[in-house]
């Protein structure tokens, strides 16, 4: 059954001129949407395109800068999470938010001021009506994630929920839990409920959905009735104009494939994917596309040794290097330059010269305990000259430094160790375009030397400008690889989401 058949009603929620901006990031620029009793909107997106920040807002946790709200066609001001659920909107988390150690009742009921008979009946009303089956005397940490769902879909219909929020619902589920949440959202759909389901999965807006909604960079692309549509329009509306033909220019340097391969991963499986295989080749800049949650930043963090191998097999330069740990990966020759350079990747109340050095304590070039400060100095003066990082003095604490200029200072320390591989999780998130082009020539200096580099990055048009050959990860699965000539923004969005048009063998 299609989406499309469900009935919709009158207009519950109307948003019109919606901007957030945080500081100079104007995330929200000026959205227009409307949410119907009895319909499923699809709000579909990419990593970083403001649908997290568009329903913080209409749940109250972030306030809007400019642009109104109506419920009912009256406007409200939401600037409160009481305010929200008090107007009947309510989200369901993509982790449930539930205590293990309570019951299920108790913790649909906790929060309710009214007489526990009371509520007991009204709850035990509610589950007839819907049809469910659910003993509320187990205890939280018992259920599956299908079931935690369940629970928050029913504390918020405790509340009177009139519009529920279902943020990608189906992530952590099953075949069967899925087609099993699918009857409940009809369900709640034929009871008259306005639904917005925030997914990934473009099959899933033709499977549950009678409206889709895309938005990309802030503002609303694509709005319409599903059956308007198919994938490929879906596909359009998430890419930037006229980016369908554009395919990286950087081919100066050929990777010769007929070398043997730096590093080889095979069949791995860990907490967040399974059965990962590829290879990199010496001086190879290897893109890893997918969306937030489809398992890429796991198995990165696995083949470096921060998460447990399940299975499958990792080697470098023929050395099997599966399940060591970090420091031994380390000194085998991997190194990584992560996500979040605040919280992973900087020594915030040290020097700009120690943060550069610190991954060779230890080592022979500088000592554990009493560093060689000449040497120190020496080498982080070598990177800041080769990648033109601004600074006034080595000694400056490294927090002084712009976003830019710090990236080019954990890109250093990475590159110190002499890696045979580089791992990049995101490696111009936050920068601004200058320091962007800077970090970009830096990786082609890597390529140049010899190094094998692994992009992780939700910039499609970042994998699409430097990368030799690129693969997207689906679910925790790679369900796609594309080489020279076959690297499109069309052709990565589409596989990451799911649509795989064309696959290199």
């Amino acid at each position: 059954m299609s989406g499309s058949e469900g009935t919709t009603g009158s207009c519950l929620m109307s948003i019109r001129g919606v901007t957030k901006a945080f500081g100079s990031n104007e995330v929200l620029k000026g959205i227009d949407m409307d949410i119907h009793a009895g319909e499923v909107t699809a709000l579909i997106g990419g990593n970083g395109a403001g649908k997290s920040t568009l329903m913080k807002i209409i749940m109250g946790i972030y306030t809007l800068d400019k642009g109104t709200i109506t419920m009912d066609g009256r406007p409200v001001k939401l600037g409160k999470p009481a305010a929200s659920l008090a107007e009947g909107i309510y989200l369901v988390p993509q982790e449930p938010l539930l205590f293990p150690n309570m019951t299920v009742e108790e913790n649909i009921l906790m929060g309710f001021k009214e007489k526990q008979t009371e509520l007991k009946a009204r709850l035990s009303k509610l589950i007839d009506q819907l049809g469910w089956h659910f003993e509320l005397s187990r205890k939280a940490a018992t259920l599956s994630i299908a079931e935690q769902q369940l629970v928050e879909i029913l504390r918020g219909l405790m509340r009177n929920a009139r519009l529920l929020i279902l943020d990608e619902p189906t992530s952590s589920l099953t075949f069967n839990e899925v087609e099993s949440l699918f009857g409940t959202v009809r369900g709640l759909r034929a009871q008259g409920i306005g639904i917005i389901y925030i997914t990934h999965r473009l099959n899933e807006v033709f499977e549950i959905a009678d409206r889709v909604l895309i938005m990309r960079d802030g503002v609303i692309t694509l709005n319409g009735p599903v059956s308007d549509f198919n994938h490929d329009m879906l596909v359009a509306g998430l890419l930037p104009p006229d980016t369908e033909i554009k395919q990286s220019q950087h081919r100066e340097v050929r990777v010769d494939y007929s070398a043997e391969p730096t590093l080889v991963v095979e069949g791995l499986t860990g907490y967040g994917f399974r059965d990962i295989s590829f290879k990199l080749w010496p001086g190879e800049i290897l893109g890893l596309a997918g969306v937030v949650g489809a398992g890429r930043t796991e198995l990165i963090s696995t083949i470096f040794g921060r998460d447990k191998v399940l299975s499958g097999k990792v080697t470098l330069q023929g050395k099997d290097i599966t399940g060591l740990s970090t420091r031994q990966i380390l000194k085998e020759g991997i190194n990584f330059v992560p996500e979040d350079r605040h919280y992973h990747g900087l020594f915030k109340i040290r020097s700009i010269s120690s943060n550069t050095t610190s991954a060779l304590l230890g080592g022979r070039e500088i000592g554990r305990v009493n560093m060689n400060r000449r040497r120190q100095r020496e080498i982080a003066q070598k990177y800041v000259d080769d990648f033109r990082t601004k600074i006034v003095s080595l000694e400056d604490l490294i927090g002084s430094l712009s976003g830019g200029n710090q990236q080019k200072v954990v890109i250093a320390r990475s590159l110190s160790t002499a890696p045979k591989v580089v791992i990049l999780d995101e490696p111009t998130r936050g920068i601004d375009a200058a320091a962007r082009a800077d970090v970009y020539a830096i990786i082609h200096q890597l390529k140049e030397l010899g190094v094998a580099v692994l992009i992780v990055s939700s910039d499609i048009e970042e994998v699409v400008e430097l990368c030799d050959r690129a693969i997207t990860v689906f679910q925790g699965r790679i369900n796609g690889e594309f080489r020279e000539g076959e690297i499109t923004q069309d052709a990565l969005t589409s596989a990451s989401f799911g649509i795989v048009k064309e696959r290199a063998v």
